[in-house]
């Protein structure tokens, strides 16, 4: 029999309006699968064609078992908001270097970790890293003026770390990023770039990136530390004290998910970020009146222009997103946009093709800020647009993000332009979607 449809199921086709009874889903044929990934090609590519020629809810074979491919906004929102519990996250990718932290935990164990953290990132949380970000920022634009006046050329993709490492690891600990702290932290970076590659053997992939991981744990285990001592920087204690009070009445805050939390948070709260902001300098080198215009929409410091800023991030997150890539598993049998999803069937929801959907986005590839800004200039359906997860599992730093990307672009715009020497040819889909090789350039004060 064909399970019926319930109130909280997709029983229409998206987009048409008819309804569905339950029926298999269109599966690409395994020569499409072959031809696509042949050779080195990129899982974007074969995701791609799927998606075109099958629509939004389809499956395709990289093993025995089909994987079904999420891109169409109702279904994302039933699969990612909607019933959560369905489908379910199994063990992350980068699980390795940041063990059971947030981003990696299950069950009731996730649902504690995200209560505890998830009030430092809204509301008034947000507001007392205000002069951390701003503090950060103000580093950032004292070396672009330096860089201005001796005409130095430097990686922008490495500023942009720099500047997002800063803020992340003010808020954590309540101190300004130091030189030697940097360079330790250049682990972090090293092993998320490692982790698409590493062994499928759990210890053999530990061993290939133990000396980075030690590094990673030397660091944490000094801040944890200075934190339980009560350390407290210019702006006050940071994050890393709700963590350590917290394991003074909840048992499960040991030492090491005390480490996994703050590594969780350092690459988290500056791997995304630093590539948003990265894919935003290389963009406005390509359409600089798109910076143009965020400028001539207020004065410093205007509500107006924050919004033209904010939507520059916006559309660079809505062709670059943090994650692009979205993995879920069906816990049990479900009917996904009238079609009929077996338990135990692989999920992965696309935000980068959803974002691409020129039936969602007019023009998708061409870099419009005004989409986020002029009266339905973007799709309504949350689904849509959702650059940092959706759901109870959505990104916990997304105003954090926002925020830092925001101010530090507040600071830059205005009184920088780069001229690039050279930018990178190609784009690496991992588990963030990055521009592969630097991103060289000067920067030149505009005129008056």
């Amino acid at each position: 029999m064909e399970p019926e449809a319930t109130p909280d199921t997709l029983t229409h086709a998206p987009g048409t309006g008819q309804p569905l009874t339950a029926r298999p889903l269109p599966e690409a044929e395994p020569e499409l699968v072959r031809r696509r990934l042949s050779g080195g090609g990129e899982l974007v590519e074969l995701l791609s064609e799927v998606r075109e020629r099958f629509g939004g809810v389809a499956a395709f074979r990289l093993g025995p078992a089909p994987t079904v491919l999420v891109t169409d906004p109702d279904a994302v929102q039933h699969v990612l908001a909607r019933h959560p519990d369905r489908y379910v996250k199994r063990s992350h990718r980068a699980r390795l270097l940041i063990g059971d932290g947030v981003l990696a935990a299950t069950g009731d164990a996730w649902k504690s970790q995200r209560r505890l953290l998830q009030s430092q990132f809204t509301g008034p949380g947000m507001r007392c890293y205000e002069q951390r970000i701003t503090g950060a920022a103000r580093t950032t634009a004292g070396r672009w003026d330096t860089y201005a006046r001796t005409g130095e050329t430097f990686d922008v993709g490495r500023e942009m770390r720099r500047f997002a490492l800063d803020a992340i690891w003010r808020a954590l600990t309540g101190f300004p990023l130091d030189d030697g702290t940097e360079r330790e932290l250049d682990a972090v970076a090293a092993v998320a770039t490692a982790l698409p590659t590493l062994p499928a053997d759990v210890t053999d992939a530990h061993d290939a990136v133990a000396a980075d991981l030690a590094r990673i744990d030397a660091v944490a285990r000094h801040a944890v530390e200075a934190a339980r001592d009560g350390a407290a920087g210019p702006d006050g204690p940071g994050l890393l004290h709700v963590l350590t009070e917290a394991a003074a009445e909840r048992p499960e805050y040991t030492d090491r998910l005390i480490r996994d939390e703050m590594v969780t948070l350092l690459v988290a709260g500056h791997e995304t970020t630093a590539t948003t902001l990265t894919w935003l300098h290389l963009l406005l080198d390509r359409h600089p009146a798109a910076r143009a215009q965020a400028l001539a929409a207020g004065g410093e410091g205007s509500e107006q222009r924050r919004r033209a800023v904010q939507a520059l991030v916006h559309e660079t997150l809505r062709l670059y997103p943090s994650a692009w890539i979205l993995p879920r598993h069906a816990a049990e049998a479900d009917t996904l946009a009238g079609y009929t999803v077996e338990a135990g069937t692989d999920i992965l929801v696309c935000p980068y093709l959803t974002h691409r959907d020129p039936e969602l986005w007019p023009d998708p590839e061409h870099f419009d800020p005004r989409r986020f800004i002029a009266p339905d200039g973007r799709p309504a359906h949350p689904g849509a647009y959702f650059p940092f997860g959706l759901g109870p599992r959505a990104c916990l730093g997304l105003q954090f993000a926002l925020r830092e990307s925001t101010v530090l672009l507040e600071h830059l715009l205005p009184a920088h332009t780069l001229a690039f020497s050279a930018t990178p040819a190609k784009t690496v889909y991992g588990i963030t979607v990055r521009p592969d090789g630097p991103a060289l350039a000067t920067s030149v004060r505009p005129p008056g």
